[in-house]
């Protein structure tokens, strides 16, 4: 009996040391504390599960590939999941939130600019200086009709 205890001490001290080791480690902790990395994971082995199942249809997984848009959809799912974790992970968050809205901004600039001619002048007024009124006068006479 006192062989059993030892070794179920020995098993519970590695148990420990593992679970401290887990503890550690940066990965663990960023999988912790980040409830959309938590979330992307989820997310992915949920969305492999179903593509599991859906090539499990008895026509083979080749051809399930092929013809079966659902799994692909699932397959696609699975892919993005993965990669967004992978990114957090690694620290690299996505920020496309600004890009999207300086890309929203730049093109309602451009419409404003391309459907006001207000809007226009201005810009070109602001970039090239005022536009000044020009009457052009000729110091010449006009040439008469010579007859023929």
């Amino acid at each position: 009996m006192a062989g059993r205890t030892k070794a179920a001490r020995q098993t519970a001290g590695k148990a420990g040391r593992a679970a401290y080791e887990a503890r550690q480690n940066a990965y663990v902790q960023r999988f912790v504390e980040d409830p959309e990395l938590r979330e992307n994971v989820r997310s992915a082995f949920e969305s492999a599960r179903k593509a599991y199942k859906r090539m499990q249809n008895g026509k083979g997984p080749a051809r399930a590939l092929v013809e079966d848009k659902k799994l692909q959809k699932e397959i696609r799912r699975t892919a993005d999941s993965l990669q967004q974790a992978t990114e957090q992970l690694r620290g690299k968050r996505r920020r496309h939130r600004g890009r999207k809205l300086l890309m929203l901004v730049i093109l309602g600039a451009a419409a404003a600019l391309i459907l006001s001619e207000g809007a226009r002048k201005a810009v070109l007024d602001r970039i090239f200086g005022a536009e000044e009124e020009f009457e052009y006068t000729s110091s010449t006479a006009p040439h008469a009709a010579v007859p023929s």
